[in-house]
């Protein structure tokens, strides 16, 4: 039902930005292993997974297979990572727009 989510293939140009230009010294990030590309894709996988967990516990619940308690426990779970999902994603979109304005 959600599995559109975590399909950041279809984002082009990201794996191919250069990294922060430092004056002879390793980043942070290039000592880590992972470049912004790939946490991204790493972040959207994690919450389609919450998000389908969530989902599955609900369809327990409508079945009676799993306790009120729990299916409430999923169902908040879900809404604070679509809320923060989403938070990301407008903030990412803030920022593409920023910089499609810089002037060159």
């Amino acid at each position: 039902m959600i599995e559109g989510i975590g399909n950041v293939a279809g984002i082009t140009g990201i794996g191919s930005l250069p990294g922060p230009v430092t004056a002879g010294r390793p980043s942070a990030a290039a000592g880590a292993g992972t470049d912004f590309a790939e946490a991204l894709k790493a972040a959207a996988g994690e919450a389609v997974h919450a998000l389908q967990k969530s989902e599955m516990t609900a369809i327990a619940g409508i079945e009676g297979k799993a306790d009120i308690q729990t299916v409430v426990d999923q169902v908040m779970a879900a809404e604070r990572t679509l809320s923060a999902t989403m938070a990301i994603r407008n903030k990412l979109v803030a920022a593409w727009q920023e910089i499609s304005r810089m002037q060159i």
